[in-house]
């Protein structure tokens, strides 16, 4: 064997990881689903169609599009959170044992749960994940202060904020991180603006996800792409844990989108949008890819972006700007075909993707653990 070869084999054993983890998680996903869907159907976990938007105004072309879609099972999120939970630490403690039994070392290098890597990203998965499950609860069960049922968006940026302040006092004081990479420019210590910057960026990540979870399959695919996106970025800063836990993100996404696009078996809800989200945000920091981050999912800041100027306008000028808000339903009040929407969607992000990786593959920022 040759000198070149012998040293492709650590890249060879890296990219078989990474496939590997998002393929088995694609499989678990996709066995786990039948359970979910059933168990879903069988308590009447449905979605009610909203009447009032964020301001409290009464809607006029989203409750009328979606009309069909009441009583659609919702919290599938929860399929793509508890199949990486499941996977990680299979790997982690039955995969060794496994290495041992028919004595390949292989089996044990799946292994990607480590405290300098996924840790922190697999916290955000579970704890967001949970906080939005019961948060979908309250909402189909209608118990809560607020209109209709559900939490208020005071409590649920609320406790978004903590796990984002959580995160971010981890980062600055315990990982020691105070920089942000430039592409092509390097690192810039911003000392204490790190933690403002980390707050904004797992806030705009897990609301942009959750505003933009409402077409059959539209933010599903979009998470698929990102996740994927820094899968590849992970990898190129040889960090293979990250990369395989992104990995295995979008594989169990790739099983939930094959029931997710329309017509809709089940949706997302809360418990996937803003775990996914608050997730990707992680992902970002830890990879020292927020440039990156905002050219990926482009799209969040023009659907939040529509948001923003459609309360604002409505609020000082009494007016609206968009037909509907966030901008997708906008389109779809046009007269776009749901699907339309949602496919083009997905190409733009697929461009804006392929742009971010770019970027931060040819800046090269590396985490900083």
């Amino acid at each position: 064997m040759g000198l070149a070869q012998i040293q492709n084999i650590p890249l060879v054993v890296n990219v078989i990881k990474v496939f590997s983890t998002g393929f088995i998680a694609f499989i678990l996903a996709f066995l786990f689903t039948p359970l979910l869907t059933n168990f879903l159907y069988k308590k009447r976990i449905g979605i009610k169609i909203k009447q009032n938007s964020v301001d409290g105004q009464k809607l006029t072309y989203v409750n009328q599009l979606h009309k069909d879609k009441s009583g659609t099972p919702t919290m599938g999120g929860i399929l793509v959170w508890a199949t990486v939970l499941v996977l990680i630490f299979t790997s982690h403690y039955i995969f060794p044992l496994l290495a041992e039994l028919f004595d390949t070392n292989f089996i044990a290098r799946l292994d990607f749960l480590s405290r300098s890597q996924t840790w922190l990203p697999l916290f955000a998965l579970v704890s967001a994940g949970i906080l939005g499950m019961f948060d979908d609860w309250m909402s189909v069960r209608g118990i809560g202060k607020n209109k209709g049922g559900g939490m208020r968006f005071a409590m649920r940026f609320g406790w978004l904020i903590l796990i984002a302040i959580a995160g971010a006092w981890w980062f600055y004081y315990k990982l020691e991180i105070d920089s942000i990479h430039i592409p092509a420019m390097g690192n810039f210590e911003i000392g204490l603006w790190y933690l403002p910057l980390f707050i904004f960026v797992i806030l705009f990540t897990a609301i942009s996800s959750n505003e933009t979870d409402g077409l059959d399959g539209l933010n599903g695919g979009i998470m698929l792409i990102a996740f994927s996106s820094f899968a590849l970025i992970s990898f190129f800063h040889n960090k293979m844990d990250i990369a395989a836990f992104c990995a295995a993100i979008a594989g169990a996404l790739l099983a939930f989108l094959w029931f997710n696009i329309y017509p809709a078996r089940f949706f997302m809800g809360d418990t996937g949008a803003v775990a996914l989200g608050t997730t990707l945000g992680v992902v970002a920091m830890l990879t020292n890819s927020v440039i990156a981050l905002f050219i990926i999912v482009f799209i969040y800041v023009i659907e939040s972006g529509s948001v923003c100027i459609q309360l604002t306008s409505k609020k000082l000028f009494k007016r609206k700007v968009f037909l509907a808000a966030p901008i997708h339903h906008h389109f779809e009040a046009k007269g776009w075909p749901e699907t339309k929407v949602t496919m083009r969607a997905w190409i733009f992000t697929l461009v804006t993707a392929m742009i971010g990786v770019i970027v931060a593959v040819l800046g090269m920022g590396r985490g900083n653990f």
